[in-house]
């Protein structure tokens, strides 16, 4: 057994034979993959050309602490230069909406894992720049006060990813300016109403949308903007809020590529609303939560 300390955790972990071969199992064969696809990303691009991040956040479980460290170790081997690691975190987290699990589980757990992430980077020589990365982070509010107080503590930095809040948004500012932009808010919903089996089958281990909850496409076509705007919006005091219907409109981004210059000319039309949205939501409820 191999016993290794993690600075800032007061944490050990004990890592034996059988939980090696698991890891061997289970992980080994795709690092090696990703140092493959690594050498010939860089063969094309150049070496420091690009941002490399690896990420097993949609595993059915979470990884464990020592198969994190083990993760680690084996992309170091490869010599990988991998600037984020997105694991699976405890709780659930769904796309565009809030976190749903134990907070205290998952502290303990991000509290290790960004220990694990230094402990690695001193000690197997990865790049300084990695970083712990949460995919799916957008819109997890009950858990940034967690995740602020802990990248304090280490002094580090995080990557999360947002693009999907964004586009959520969007539709929001579309719904606001009324005319057009309306009209085609509800028509990208009714849509995807429509596909709902299509555009929910892809992300079937990141969201949680009962149908039986989805607001009628016909009542939808006769809303205004405020009964669109705060069935969509993340404003868990609302009781108008509804996380499937923002869900699955979340995954319909599928409906407005298909619209092509329409939507584009819709976006154009109503930028000045759409980016005042974009920034607020960006600025206010996740950079600084997270970081100020």
């Amino acid at each position: 057994m191999w016993k290794i300390f993690i600075p800032k955790t007061s944490k050990t972990l004990n890592i034996n034979m059988e939980q090696l071969k698991r890891f061997t199992e289970n992980y080994l064969l795709a690092i090696k993959e990703a140092g493959k696809i690594y050498k010939k990303v860089e063969l094309k691009k150049g070496k420091d050309n690009f941002i490399v991040e690896i990420s097993m956040d949609e595993t059915i479980k979470p990884q464990t602490p020592i198969e994190i460290l083990l993760i680690l170790a084996a992309i170091a081997d490869e010599k990988i230069p991998v600037q984020a690691i997105a694991p699976k975190f405890f709780g659930t987290f769904n796309k565009g909406v809030d976190y749903k699990g134990n907070i205290e589980q998952f502290t303990e757990q991000f509290d290790l894992i960004l220990g694990i992430i230094q402990f690695a980077k001193q000690e197997l020589s990865l790049p300084d720049g990695l970083k712990l990365s949460i995919h799916s982070g957008s819109d997890k509010f009950s858990i940034y006060n967690t995740i602020n107080n802990l990248i304090k503590k280490f002094n580090t930095g995080i990557h999360l990813k947002t693009a999907g809040t964004t586009w959520l948004e969007e539709l929001i500012g579309l719904a606001m300016s009324g005319y057009d932009g309306l009209t085609l808010a509800k028509e990208i919903y009714i849509k995807a109403y429509n596909r709902f089996d299509e555009l929910c089958k892809p992300y079937s281990m990141v969201i949680d949308i009962n149908k039986l909850k989805l607001p009628d496409p016909k009542i939808v076509a006769n809303w205004t903007s405020e009964e669109y705007i705060r069935s969509l919006n993340h404003d868990l005091l609302c009781p108008d809020y509804n996380p499937n219907f923002r869900q699955l409109l979340h995954i319909g981004y599928k409906i407005a590529a298909e619209m092509g210059s329409r939507f584009r000319t819709n976006l154009k039309l109503y930028e000045d609303i759409i980016a005042l949205n974009v920034s607020n939501n960006l600025f206010e409820k996740h950079i600084k939560k997270l970081f100020l």
